[in-house]
């Protein structure tokens, strides 16, 4: 079934199986790595010379992941906690969402709330979400290259997920909020909000800033929509300008949020998820079939158009953090539906723009974008991306958006389309290996310190097939049954099938 090479799967050439003979000892410094003094007695200087000082498990090269010492993989591997709970806090308000939103706006409200943009996040909030399933995630997660690391190489939530999941438009300027004092937030609570000076000054003085806190933007818009105020009631519904809030990439915003709380939370220190988190989950639910509980309230060829998120429910998973970190160790490129939005292109069609590489934006926070990182996630096949772009030194990220065509042209002018969903270039998965962590469970402690590459069969394209794959898949893995045994015969014949689809 698995066939340990240090080799990618696409050279044609006979795997070379893994010796073990090339063996380093695994001493290591306070913060985790290995000097290049412990190479074994025996290694010659040149080689010294050259291997550089890494992690066991990874990256034995630390120019990539450049705040991996302060990483919650590094702790993880040597059996460090975050704390008493592995898992991390969850900050995610779909429940009362679900019981405040109402079931229809009138129709002078709808109109302004539809021309925003925003109308769809009115339902695709999850009511609860699986806090151990986003944690295991989010500790593969790494800023520096804005991407999940997982044992078959990097994926990442993309400008094509969110159109797909929840339908906000991606296109558009990037929103730059001004600095807002606590005089202005009372000046803007009055002037539209419809409140009096007094109020408005009591709550933004009870607020200890300029702040509105949620409940209070609620009893504004019950009592306004009451009154038949709609103006009043949509900006409290909404918390923008009605006349210019149609024209941003709300994709984008919700990216560089996403982005920006899950660089937090994977580091040891965080204990806490903020953001949206209902985004990460519906994502791991369409791209990662098998793992974790889904509830799903419709399949997709009953779909009537509406956000890929609201397919989703919240179903109880029983599998703690600490259960699923060997689950994804051991997922393989079969276990992904790479592209699973095809069958939603009727309601929203794959825009070049998702392939634009630079920075996002919203505000003054800023983050990398690099889908040339995990372009089997668009039907390209893998290469060795370049260097994550610093987003601190980026001047005309504006500029760089506007004129997006220039960077597609870059990233897909050094790949080809694959001809199978997970294919990767030559040499990508030993760069990987060198440069990565893309594990979190480590190995006995007597095995070498280089992780060897899995090389698993090609899957099948179709994503039911795919799922039927997968599941008979783990079972044998499961019961570590053998191609020759015949107990298994019948199983091994059904996997064939339907890997041939």
């Amino acid at each position: 079934m698995v066939v340990y090479t240090t080799m990618a799967p696409q050279t044609g050439l006979r795997p070379r199986i893994f010796s073990k003979s090339f063996k380093v000892v695994r001493r290591r410094g306070a913060d985790g790595r290995i000097p290049v003094r412990t190479l074994d007695r025996g290694a010659s200087s040149s080689a010294a010379a050259t291997e550089p000082t890494g992690y066991p498990g990874g990256p034995y090269d630390t120019s990539l992941l450049v705040k991996y010492e302060h990483h919650v993989a590094r702790h993880i591997w040597f059996g460090e906690e975050r704390g008493p709970k592995k898992e991390l806090k969850v900050a995610g308000h779909g429940l009362k969402l679900t019981s405040r939103v109402p079931l229809a706006l009138p129709p002078q409200m709808e109109s302004w709330v539809s021309r925003s943009g925003l109308a769809s996040l009115q339902r695709t909030s999850l009511n609860k979400i699986d806090t151990n399933l986003v944690s295991a995630f989010v500790e593969r997660w790494h800023l520096e290259t804005s991407s999940f690391h997982m044992s078959f190489g990097e994926m990442s939530i993309t400008l094509d997920d969110v159109a797909c999941l929840l339908h906000l438009p991606i296109r558009g300027i990037f929103w730059s909020p001004q600095d807002v004092t606590e005089e202005l937030a009372v000046e803007l609570a009055v002037d539209y909000l419809g409140v009096s000076q007094g109020q408005a000054q009591s709550h933004v003085r009870s607020c200890r800033g300029s702040y509105y806190k949620l409940e209070w933007l609620y009893d504004l818009f019950v009592h306004h929509r009451a009154a038949s105020s709609w103006a009043y009631a949509t900006r409290a519904y909404l918390l923008m300008d009605l006349d210019g809030c149609s024209g941003y990439s709300w994709g984008a915003a919700a990216l560089v949020t996403l982005y920006r709380y899950l660089g937090d939370a994977s580091m040891y220190s965080c204990k806490q998820l903020g953001g949206y988190p209902t985004l990460l989950q519906c994502w791991i639910h369409e791209y990662f079939p098998t793992v974790g509980k889904r509830g799903e309230n419709w399949k997709p060829a009953e779909n009537c158009g509406l956000p890929r998120a609201m397919r989703w429910s919240y179903r109880q998973g029983v599998l703690k953090v600490d259960d699923l970190r060997p689950i994804l160790d051991e997922l393989t490129p079969t276990d992904v539906i790479w592209r699973p939005f095809e069958d939603h292109r009727a309601w929203r069609v794959f825009d070049e723009i998702c392939l634009y590489r630079g920075c996002l934006k919203w505000g003054e926070t800023v983050v990398p974008y690099l889908p040339d990182r995990c372009l089997r996630q668009f039907g390209y096949r893998q290469y060795v991306p370049s260097p994550p772009l610093d987003c601190m030194m980026a001047t005309d990220i504006d500029v760089d958006w506007i004129s997006y065509h220039q960077s597609v042209i870059a990233v897909i002018d050094s790949s080809t389309v694959a001809t199978t969903p997970s294919e990767v270039e030559d040499g990508y998965l030993e760069w990987y290996y060198r440069v990565s962590h893309p594990r979190l469970v480590p190995p006995h402690r007597d095995a070498p310190r280089e992780v060897p590459v899995p090389v698993y069969d090609a899957g099948p394209s179709d994503p039911d097939w795919a799922r039927v794959s997968t599941l008979i898949h783990r079972y044998l893995r499961q019961v570590n049954a053998e191609d020759e045994d015949p107990q298994f015969s019948d199983l091994f014949e059904a996997l064939h099938i339907s890997r041939s689809h």
